[in-house]
């Protein structure tokens, strides 16, 4: 999903949020002054090789970003499955939408970014605070980064 803030100097930026649904870790927030279906596929593609793993789907609103042919062409190629949510319905995506808020409010909204190299490395602060040493309750009072990590182990564990 994409959220939008501005710099000091008026200028806006999106942000890209890639977040796991699974282990609630933000695999990437990416932000920039422009991000096409292109941009976002080859930023998919960059959080597929870090992780070596590929999703088996990915599920989005319905943004023209998200919704291009790099997107529709990328899907194909790559194997990931595609999944819209229907329109006028966030609630069908509610752990995306809680996670913006949380950027929104805990990070965004806390500081006056002068340039985009400067939200860029608060931005990337706050992922990393939040994946690394924040609790979450349904994931066993784990935060995400070390619950993926668990949940990884164990997955090489039974393939052996």
């Amino acid at each position: 999903d994409f959220v939008s803030d501005g710099l000091t100097g008026g200028r806006r930026f999106r942000i890209l949020a890639i977040v796991d649904d699974c282990t609630r870790e933000c695999l990437a927030l990416i932000a920039d002054t422009s991000l096409s279906g292109a941009r976002v596929a080859r930023e998919l593609d960059a959080v597929i090789a870090r992780r070596r793993a590929k999703p088996r789907s990915c599920v989005s609103d319905n943004g023209t970003e998200l919704t291009s042919m790099a997107i529709l062409k990328w899907s194909k190629a790559s194997g990931v499955d595609w999944h819209y949510i229907q329109p006028g319905k966030p609630q069908q995506n509610a752990f995306v939408e809680s996670f913006n808020g949380r950027l929104r409010d805990e990070c965004l909204n806390e500081h006056w970014f002068t340039s985009l190299t400067h939200a860029r490395a608060l931005i990337e602060t706050w992922r990393r605070d939040y994946n690394e040493h924040r609790p979450k309750k349904d994931l066993g009072g784990l935060p995400p980064a070390i619950y993926a990590a668990r949940l990884a182990a164990r997955s090489a564990t039974e393939t052996v």
